[in-house]
């Protein structure tokens, strides 16, 4: 028997903070077309995502999406992880709340 708590494996918190970054950034409604000829849709946490001069509606929802991935993994991976963006990101880089 061993007297220490049981800690939850880091691959669970990480899956874990995977799916929460699913559930709260996932697109709502139906796709708007603007008067200016851009498309719009909303996401869960409140961000109008559009298409661009050089970019699609697609790949506007992706590049969102990835970038909940990444901010929710990195906020619960092991400080021992190599990374490629330093963390925690300083108030420069953070993203706008």
């Amino acid at each position: 028997m061993h007297d220490e708590p049981a800690t939850e494996p880091v691959s669970a918190l990480m899956r874990a903070a995977k799916v929460q970054a699913a559930t709260e950034h996932t697109t709502v409604g139906l796709v708007e077309s603007l008067p200016d000829g851009r498309v719009t849709i909303g996401c869960a946490c409140g961000m109008q995502l559009t298409n661009g001069p050089t970019w699609s509606l697609d790949e506007h929802i992706r590049l969102h999406r990835a970038e909940a991935r990444f901010l929710a993994l990195a906020a619960v991976a092991p400080p021992q992880i190599p990374r490629l963006v330093p963390w925690p990101l300083t108030t420069t880089d953070a993203p706008a709340s």
